[in-house]
């Protein structure tokens, strides 16, 4: 059975729809793709599922070993490549507000490792991944 349901709605806008939870998402083509630019463009979306499935998977390895990441951020930068036009790199900087301890930070970075949405990416995406510990 499907899981999302996706609808092109008019003006190269899609509605997608999350049928677990009923969560709705709009894309819009970028302004240099035709697009109005109002929403995620599907690329971005690619982009914005990398970050977030970091901050998840540490999240989890956290959750496990009783160690707070409430709060942290990952700031995505998506660069665009032409012939084929496709995503070139994604960068993303994780910042994680707490002291923590060596042992704590190398379980983390090593749970990050096993993203499976960037073991899901094209080889050819440069992927650099900066998580920084800041109290």
């Amino acid at each position: 059975m499907h899981q999302i349901e996706i609808t092109y709605t008019r003006n190269l806008r899609t509605q997608c729809n999350h049928l677990q939870s009923g969560d709705k998402i709009t894309t819009d083509a970028p302004v240099e793709n035709h697009g109005s630019g109002e929403a995620f463009s599907p690329t971005d979306l690619t982009a914005t599922a990398l970050g977030s499935c970091l901050l998840t998977i540490m999240g989890v390895a956290a959750k496990t070993h009783g160690i707070n990441i409430d709060k942290s951020i990952a700031r995505v930068t998506k660069i665009m490549s032409t012939n084929p036009r496709r995503i070139g790199k994604i960068i993303i900087e994780i910042d994680i507000p707490y002291e923590l301890s060596t042992k704590e930070q190398r379980l983390l970075n090593q749970a990050a490792k096993g993203c499976p949405v960037h073991h899901s990416l094209h080889p050819d995406i440069e992927k650099e991944i900066n998580i920084n510990f800041t109290a």
